[in-house]
């Protein structure tokens, strides 16, 4: 089991002890270190400025936005990385919600997974740099034709030769025609609120991409990243009393009440009861009282609290899920230190 940080998106203003952060988990050997936007910093930036620190972890977006760029100038961004670091770059691309996409990037969300297979697919062109770069796809036209076109859009190559042509792509994705679509034309999934319980159910969405024509992967090489609290300590019952607000705020509050991705992940695991009580209390503004609904089956369903041997134990059962890198967020670095002794296994 390979281990991945994550160091998420900024809140108010850049969070303190990140180079710390980065800095112990390449000591210790974390395999990668990665970085998201949501509506306030970008992705990319934090993994410049702290990767320069690094000379071994790869240097992962989890999730880079689509709406956010378009997919020429997402290109631009993971060649640039890939190249500042050497080759470690790996570009996690998620659709995000309609919230973000038409509230803050003014932008349509209609068609998610076939904006995602043409984004990816004007992505794998530039890095291949085989021919001018041309799409013939409705929502990312090259060249551009539409209203207000000169006429004078012309294809072009990256000046920029990238290090990588098969630079890993890897989609964050939640519900089964998502995750099917990331099995057939991605290197990776980035699978958020996993729980191995379900292994089965999501066994059975991946198979469908493989066995897709044209699929790039097979399960023998295509990676797992699943974001997981893991979390060694003797007071199991106060880690888990921590994380219920922050499951209420996804439950209840990320993305509209009427789409929210996360909460659907939750109805599927059995938690219908709980994901509309939680919704009703937190979209009331009673936000203590939606966490206190949290049951604490529900935060160990996606989470691994306990002391060494059970976190032991518990990797091996993500492992044998099918789980190959586990993405953890820290406090700090003494916290990330007393995963040392499970990195090493």
């Amino acid at each position: 089991m390979r281990f991945g940080l994550q160091l998420g998106y900024w809140g108010a203003s850049p969070p303190g002890g990140v180079g710390e952060l980065v800095d112990a988990a390449e000591e210790i050997g974390f395999d990668a270190v990665f970085a998201a936007e949501s509506w306030g910093s970008d992705a990319f930036t934090p993994l410049a400025w702290w990767g320069a620190r690094t000379s071994r972890v790869r240097l992962g977006t989890s999730v880079a936005q689509l709406s956010a760029r378009t997919p020429a100038a997402t290109a631009m961004a993971a060649l640039t990385l890939d190249h500042l670091s050497g080759g470690r770059h790996i570009l996690g691309l998620g659709v995000s919600g309609p919230q973000v996409v038409e509230g803050w990037y003014g932008q349509s969300f209609a068609k998610p997974l076939q904006r995602t297979r043409e984004y990816v697919g004007v992505i794998r062109k530039v890095l291949a740099r085989e021919a001018p770069v041309t799409n013939s796809g409705p929502h990312y036209p090259l060249p551009y034709r539409g209203l207000g076109a000169t006429g004078l859009g012309k294809p072009l190559k990256p000046i920029t030769h990238p290090l990588r042509a098969d630079l890993p792509i890897w989609l964050g994705a939640e519900g089964p025609k998502n995750v099917a679509l990331t099995a057939e034309i991605a290197d990776g999934w980035l699978a958020i609120y996993y729980t191995p319980r379900l292994a089965g159910m999501y066994d059975e969405w991946l198979d469908e991409g493989f066995a897709r024509p044209g699929a790039r992967r097979s399960r023998a090489d295509f990676e797992i990243a699943a974001s997981c609290q893991v979390i060694v300590t003797d007071d199991a019952r106060a880690e888990i009393e921590r994380i219920k607000p922050v499951m209420a705020l996804y439950i209840g509050g990320m993305g509209a009440e009427e789409l929210n991705f996360h909460a659907q992940v939750y109805r599927r695991m059995g938690y219908g009861t709980e994901v509309d009580e939680i919704t009703r209390l937190f979209r009331a503004g009673r936000k203590a009282e939606a966490a206190a609904v949290v049951p604490d089956e529900l935060v160990l369903d996606t989470a691994i609290i306990g002391d060494e041997a059970q976190v032991r134990a518990q990797l091996r059962v993500w492992e044998k899920a099918g789980v190959g890198m586990l993405l953890v967020t820290a406090r700090d670095a003494d916290q990330l230190r007393r995963l040392a002794p499970l990195v090493r296994l």
